[in-house]
């Protein structure tokens, strides 16, 4: 079984940045995906971004492309989330996710087997 342990949450202005990490216990297995969602109160948990161990291709959500940017680190077996541009739209809960057989959309919140406990993103303005 793969852990993930999210962290770097917080409180920060409109305009401002913050930096989450996702940290798995197991291996990372060439053929994962991990990935970012969100869910806001009262909302759906949606998709952010995901990035694909095994050739790097990235995706991103069409609200956060050009703010948010996703990257791994196959060594330390952790994936970064770093937030630019925050916007009060921002705020959820946010988590990571691994699919261990990425054989569908990485946005799809079903199709992810293993998530961290999130950590709250918080934006004031």
């Amino acid at each position: 079984q793969v852990q993930l342990v999210e962290s770097g949450g917080g409180l920060v202005q409109s305009g401002g940045s913050l930096s989450l990490s996702c940290a798995a216990s197991g291996v990372i297995y060439a053929n994962y995906v991990m990935a970012w969602f969100r869910q806001a109160p009262g909302k759906e948990r949606e998709f952010v971004a995901s990035v694909s161990w095994r050739n790097y291709k990235k995706t991103y959500a069409d609200s956060v492309k050009g703010r948010f940017t996703i990257y791994r680190d196959a060594a330390a077996n952790t994936v970064t989330l770093q937030m630019n541009n925050l916007m009060p739209e921002d705020t959820a809960v946010y988590y990571c996710a691994t699919d261990v057989n990425p054989d569908s959309s990485p946005g799809v919140v079903g199709a992810y087997d293993y998530w961290g406990q999130g950590t709250q993103v918080t934006v004031s303005s």
